[in-house]
This record gives structure tokens, C-alpha cells and sequence, in this order.
């Protein structure tokens, strides 16, 4: 058995440093825990948040317009969610937002001199977030991407190790009391904008020991993008008129059915936009609000609101979709001891069930769980003197088995796009299609993951590679389990919504996937320590 002593501790060891990981690591540091935070990337830069902006789940602490918000996502949700889950986020959300303004975000004033704190540009709040994570005295490695877990001789997460990518794939290793998985989702390197570092690492690490996922199946979100571009904002497509080709408008339905007939032509003609519903007098506006959507837009020469031009639909998975690790406490251990999850990597039916959380639940949730996390495994961690020798739990992508004939990680990346992306497969879904994607993936699983080269010689795209096949095998199983159409999770061949199907899925398993109804009524979590 091969082990490993690591060449740092802390109390917290905190992987991803997108918001969730950020609000995680200052969280955990307040506690009083010495924390670690490494990232695939640059803390500030890396992930969707800071590509972007985006509008949260902010409401007012008054009781009837806080029931209201959460009646109506309830409903939009597919009764998924959970009350008590949406109440904290809602809390917790108002009061941090609160302390963004104290750490120095620019809020805007209204022309009514009125605060306006329901929306944050990323790079903005990204910077600041970083800002903060230092001044809390947190230890930040950048470009250290994690590849495996650590666990000590009880099988209670100790740690984690990866390579330094700036530094010729140089290992490092941190011992931990916890570990908070704070990795983002899976966006199968769609190249959707922002998320070339949301490969699903994060779920694969943690299903290596044992973890069990939630909500796979509402894994199926595809944003729209300009035709030359890869910016996924939505929110100003509400001001659109669609074309075919020829010039004509689309006749189209109001609302999210219109939505879905813009996407059923895009699989047969390239479908053309203009926003032509946004009044004049709002068009200033409107850059102000979201300007990285316009950025392509002027890059290219393009005026949106007066010239026609051609989009496209980006897979987002679950970044944007809803599925993760399940939680069991209310500081968001996962079904590991030792382990929790915040942000993408979480599982979100809580606050937002089978429909896409977009930019405001998903945001409200990335700071909630991730102070949630911080402060819950700060409160493990602190208790605990793991092992100075650990065990490293990764089987895939990180070794590569000499018993298996050496494969190439593009390949792989490729060979599971052509499963996940193709909208008639992964958005308008039928039995036959999923099952022979399903069935492609568990070949490509059994075949050639373990040929995968070492972390050392190869990098950590081989990783990458085991983690996007591994989530596409566990959303289609789960798709083809939710034998009904429910939120995003739209089945052609089961257009009906069937009551006795009001339940979670969870799902698991590497070498052999399996998908089980998550039997708890009303969710009743162990209270967090």
C-alpha cells in the first residue's frame, strides 16, 4: 500500500478557489483553524463566477416575502427542495452580502441614493474575495490543481495531494483535519466561458471513497452563446425576437416553453437573435448591468440591438445544472468522514430542486455553504491530528495501471463529448439514445481510464479526463432512472410528471454505477457541530 507524508498541515484544507472556496477558507480562518486553500488555477481569476457577473437570491429578512420566494421556487423546482435549507440560505446570503460592503465591494446607488446589493460583477467581487482570503491569513497555493484524497487508517479524509503546474508537475501534498470540496461542477470542457477548470475533479475524488452524488440527472443545462463567442449570460435574451435564415421571425411560445422551441430548432438550423424588445432608453443600462455579455459583441462589431446574429447552445452540466455531492449535516459533510462539499460541487436541489439555480441561487448558495463548510470543518479539523503518514485514495487518471494499454486524455475528452453534448441525447432525452451513450461511456470506463497516464509526466489533464467520464456515466444512469419529465429533466419518451416520483435520486459507484431514491422525509440532517 503505498503512502505518503505530506509536506504541509492545517486544521482546513480547502480545494477550489471560486467563490464557494473562497467564503469556505475566510470562514474556517475565523474559526480559528490554520487553513490551506489550493486552486487549479489563480484564486480571483479561475472559475464561472469571476468571468462573469451575475444577480442572488437576495431578499428582504421579512418573513411573507421571504415565504413567497421560497413558495415560488418550491413549485419551479419540482417540490425538490427543502424549507429549512432555503430559509438559511436566504439568512445567510443577506448577512454576507452585508459584510461585502464592509470589506469594500462598490455596490451601486440607485437614483434614489438606494443601495443596490442583488448583484455582483465577478471579477470585481473575485479580486475582493481574494483580497480577503489573505488578510484572514490563509495559506493560498495558485496553479496547484488536488488529484487525489488522503486518508488516514480509518478511512477519515486527511488530506490531499496534486502536482504544482507552474513548477514541471512537481507534487505537493497538504495534511488536514477536513477537507471542504469547493472544485465547481462539470462543464465538459464545452468551452463554455469561464469553465475550463470545471471538470468534475472534485466528485471523482470524493467517489473514489465512497461518496454518494444527488441530482445527477438535472445535470443537463445548455446556455446560449453568440455563434463567435462563449459568453452563456442569459438574461438579456429576454429581450430577443429569433430568425430563421431567411430573415422571418420565429413564431415561438411565451416564457421557458419558448425557450425550449428555440432549442429543438437550433439541432435542425442555425437559429439567429436580435434584442430587439430592450427599449432605447434601457440600452446603457443594460451594459452596465452585464458587461462581459456585450464584450464579444463589440470585439466583433456587432451592435445587438440593431444587427441579427447567429447563437448556439453551450453545454453547462452542473455548473449551471443542480447536481453533487449529497450532503447529511447541516455544515455540509458529505456521506465521507471527514469530507464536505460547497458550491458546485454540492449537490443544489435544496434551495433550488430539479431547475437550474443560474447565477442567483447558485450564487446565494456558493456563499452560504461555503461560510456553512468553513466553519463546520473548522470545527472538525481543529479536534484532530491526522496521521503524519497517509494513504492517497486516487485510482484514476493519477497512475496508470500497467496492466492496461496506454490511452490518450484528449481522446477521452473527446470520445465523452460526443455523448454529452448533442442536444437530442442530453437535452431532449429518450431511453434509446441515453442508453447507448450510457452504455459508450461504460465502455470507455472500463477500457481506458486506467490507461491513463501519471500526474508527474502527463499533468492533470488525464484526471480531468476520468472525472468527465465518470460524471457522464452517473447523470445518464440517473437520467434513465427518473423514469418521468420533472424541471430540466425533460424526457421525450415520459413527457408527463408522475407524483410518485417526488423524490431525490442518489447515485455512486466508479467500476460499477448505481442509481437509489433518497428515502429521507424533509431531509432531517444531523445538526452541524
Amino acid at each position: 500500500m503505498t503512502v505518503l507524508r505530506p509536506d504541509r498541515a492545517a486544521d482546513v484544507l480547502v480545494l477550489g478557489g471560486g467563490p464557494a472556496g473562497a467564503w469556505a477558507a475566510v470562514a474556517a480562518a475565523e474559526s480559528g483553524a490554520r487553513v490551506v486553500l489550493a486552486d487549479k488555477g489563480y484564486l480571483g481569476t479561475s472559475g464561472a463566477a469571476a468571468a462573469g457577473g451575475n444577480n442572488l437570491w437576495y431578499v428582504p429578512p421579512q418573513d411573507d416575502v421571504r415565504r413567497a420566494a421560497i413558495e415560488s421556487r418550491e413549485a419551479e423546482g419540482g417540490m425538490l427542495t427543502d424549507r429549512s435549507w432555503m430559509w438559511r440560505t436566504l439568512d445567510s446570503t443577506w448577512r454576507n452580502v452585508d459584510r461585502l460592503s464592509t470589506w469594500g465591494y462598490p455596490f451601486p446607488t440607485d437614483a434614489h441614493g438606494v443601495v443596490r446589493r442583488s448583484s455582483l460583477q465577478g471579477p470585481q467581487y473575485m479580486r475582493l474575495m481574494r483580497r480577503q482570503v489573505r488578510r484572514s491569513g490563509v495559506t493560498v497555493l495558485d496553479q496547484h490543481p488536488a488529484a487525489e484524497l488522503l486518508v488516514d487508517g480509518d478511512g477519515v479524509v486527511s488530506g490531499a495531494a496534486g502536482i504544482r503546474r507552474q513548477d514541471g508537475n512537481e507534487p505537493w501534498s497538504v495534511r488536514a483535519g477536513a477537507v471542504v470540496l469547493a472544485t465547481g461542477g462539470c462543464a465538459f470542457l464545452s468551452g463554455a466561458l469561464g469553465c475550463n477548470t470545471n471538470t468534475g475533479d472534485g466528485h471523482l475524488m470524493a467517489a473514489e471513497l465512497g461518496a454518494h452524488l444527488s441530482g445527477m440527472e438535472f445535470s443537463c443545462t445548455y446556455g446560449m452563446a453568440p455563434g463567435f463567442g462563449a459568453q452563456t449570460k442569459g438574461r438579456m435574451y429576454q429581450f430577443a425576437n429569433y430568425y430563421h435564415a431567411d430573415g422571418s421571425v420565429m413564431n415561438l411560445p411565451g416564457g421557458f416553453a419558448g425557450r425550449a422551441a428555440v432549442a429543438r430548432r437550433m439541432v435542425d438550423e442555425i437559429v439567429y437573435v436580435r434584442l430587439d424588445n430592450a427599449p432605447a432608453a434601457m440600452h446603457e443600462a443594460m451594459r452596465w448591468a452585464q458587461p462581459n455579455f456585450f464584450l464579444p459583441f463589440d470585439k466583433a462589431g456587432i451592435d445587438p440591438f440593431r444587427d441579427v446574429f447567429p447563437v448556439r447552445l453551450v453545454l453547462e452540466g452542473t455548473v449551471r445544472g443542480t447536481g453533487g455531492l449529497r450532503l447529511v449535516s447541516e455544515g455540509c459533510a458529505t456521506t465521507v468522514p471527514g469530507l464536505f462539499a460547497a458550491g458546485d460541487a454540492a449537490t443544489r436541489e435544496l434551495v433550488t430542486g430539479g431547475r437550474s439555480g443560474g447565477g442567483s441561487h447558485n450564487g446565494a448558495w456558493a456563499i452560504s455553504s461555503g461560510t456553512w463548510a468553513g466553519h463546520a470543518a473548522a470545527a472538525f479539523g481543529r479536534r484532530r491530528t491526522p496521521s503524519t503518514l497517509l494513504t492517497p485514495a486516487g485510482r484514476h487518471g493519477v497512475r496508470a495501471d500497467d496492466g492496461q494499454p496506454a490511452a490518450d486524455a484528449a481522446e477521452i475528452v473527446t470520445a465523452t463529448q460526443r455523448q454529452v453534448t448533442p442536444l437530442m441525447v442530453n437535452l431532449f432525452r429518450n431511453a434509446g439514445p441515453m442508453t447507448a451513450a450510457a452504455q459508450a461511456l461504460d465502455d470507455i470506463w472500463k477500457n481506458h481510464v486506467r490507461g491513463l497516464g501519471d500526474l508527474t509526466r502527463h499533468g492533470h489533464r488525464p484526471r480531468e479526463a476520468a472525472a468527465m467520464v465518470a460524471h457522464a456515466r452517473w447523470m445518464y444512469r440517473s437520467a434513465l432512472a427518473r423514469s418521468e419529465s420533472r424541471c430540466m429533466h425533460r424526457r421525450d419518451d415520459l413527457p408527463d410528471t408522475d407524483p410518485a416520483q417526488q423524490h431525490r435520486l442518489l447515485s455512486g459507484g466508479l467500476d460499477s454505477v448505481w442509481v437509489d431514491v433518497d428515502d429521507r422525509a424533509g431531509l432531517e440532517l444531523e445538526k452541524a457541530s
